[in-house]
């Protein structure tokens, strides 16, 4: 990307998109060797230095320039202030007034550049430019593929004012990966190249590159990287500044492997505020206890390792507390809050892993101590009697409807004896008004 760069800065064609490797020789034409690789600030490639005679072997550059954008001034090619060719006859650039441009807008110039979504947005973020403005207000849908197939009208202020003129960054190209580290901040090296995930190795220039890796993923320094087995398909080496490993130079011999480990290997834990008597509630600044009620400061954190511990913090105080992790959370109990308990806390979860210690801290949790509406003890109280009062209330409903159904039981039984002690009178009635032929077929019936 050294080269590239000084390549589309030469034929003024924006910045370096892309580049990659062909055949040494296309259409009868041959090349020149470099003889040392480019810095990337050069004017044009010849100061790059050439040498005298052709290949003997190797690989010709080939170079995709972003051709009508540029960020100019940035860190690298995802950040700085946008310019825009204005005008393709005399390849002039200008730069875009803030009032022109919006989110959408950005979010192509982004993937224009392939380059992930856009982090920051703001004029005069990277200077002023000395040319012209650009004198259109763009209109993106933002699913388009080049920022000049976006609709435009006329701008709505004929000035744009110093100082206006809109710079941002994008998010690094999301195309590494560490893969096999339970994390996606430790693991083998990966780069997305040609359609498909490839292993990355390098010589002996491993810590440069791990630390291109771990800022690019956004993942804070390198911890540990150690070499692999000789499985590379992309080799690299990085002084350590760039801001991405596609801005590293290429090596095509047999490398080993890379296996990293940046610091931010364990996720944010997340902090949160409960209690079970109904005494918190939310103000502006956050939640509000009142005093003399029980609250729990509950910390958790996604199941990444196995282990760990949390560390209750609370700022201004040297007052902590740590529990260890069980199902990757803990609870923190306190029985009656008072002013003491006002203020910021947070959460630290600590794990072991890989032989080394990680830490990570979530968010900070503002608690305000506040009054109660009726005192605390009185409450309580009450608290309590309703809980008694539903619970004999409870208790009496069932009773009453277990004894009225025994009730209607016991008359149901008495209503068959009576029944039949009824048929039984009758029975003998008959037959004693009957002669004794009768009685003799009436006993025969039965």
């Amino acid at each position: 990307m050294r080269e590239a760069k000084v390549v589309c800065r030469e034929l003024d064609c924006g910045n370096a998109v892309a580049e990659s490797r062909g055949p040494l020789v296309e259409d009868g034409r041959g090349g020149v060797t470099l003889w040392s690789s480019c810095s990337g600030d050069e004017s044009t490639i010849r100061e790059c230095g050439v040498g005298p005679t052709d290949c003997n072997g190797g690989y010709s550059l080939h170079v995709i320039c972003s051709e009508s954008v540029q960020l100019v001034d940035g860190a690298g090619v995802c950040s700085g202030r946008l310019e825009v060719k204005s005008n393709q006859s005399n390849q002039s650039w200008a730069s875009v007034c803030e009032a022109d441009f919006d989110q959408q807008d950005a979010e192509v110039v982004c993937g224009e550049l392939g380059c992930g979504a856009p982090a920051a947005l703001q004029g005069g973020l990277y200077g002023e430019g000395e040319g012209q403005t650009w004198d259109k207000e763009f209109q993106c849908k933002g699913n388009e593929s080049l920022l000049l197939d976006c609709d435009t009208s006329d701008r709505k202020n004929n000035t744009c004012l110093p100082g206006n003129a809109v710079g941002f960054t994008c998010s690094e190209p999301d195309d590494v990966r560490l893969v096999g580290g339970g994390s996606r901040c430790a693991g083998g090296v990966e780069w997305y190249d040609q359609g498909e995930w490839r292993t990355v190795g390098t010589d002996d220039r491993i810590k440069a590159v791990a630390a291109v890796v771990c800022r690019q993923l956004g993942c804070g320094s390198t911890v540990s990287v150690l070499a692999g087995n000789r499985t590379r398909e992309i080799g690299v080496y990085c002084s350590g500044s760039e801001p991405s490993l596609r801005e590293c130079g290429r090596i095509y011999d047999l490398l080993p492997g890379l296996t990293v480990i940046c610091s931010d290997l364990l996720v944010q834990p997340d902090i949160f505020l409960t209690d079970s008597m109904g005494g918190i509630s939310r103000g502006h600044q956050g939640p509000e206890v009142f005093r003399g009620y029980s609250f729990t400061i509950t910390c958790s954190t996604q199941p990444q390792y196995p282990g760990g511990s949390f560390l209750l913090t609370f700022t201004g105080s040297n007052r902590t507390q740590t529990q260890p992790a069980v199902n990757h959370s803990a609870a923190f109990l306190f029985p009656a809050a008072d002013d003491s308990h006002q203020g910021n806390y947070s959460c630290v979860y600590d794990n072991y892993v890989f032989s080394h210690n990680f830490s990570s801290e979530s968010e900070l949790l503002n608690l305000t101590v506040t009054a109660s509406p009726l005192p605390a003890f009185i409450i309580r109280h009450v608290v309590v009697l309703l809980i008694l009062l539903t619970a004999i209330t409870t208790f009496y409903l069932y009773y009453k409807t277990t004894r009225r159904q025994k009730r209607v039981n016991r008359v149901s039984s008495m209503d068959l004896y009576v029944d039949a002690n009824a048929m039984e009178m009758v029975s003998l009635s008959s037959r004693a008004e009957a002669g004794p032929g009768e009685e003799r077929a009436a006993q025969g019936t039965e």
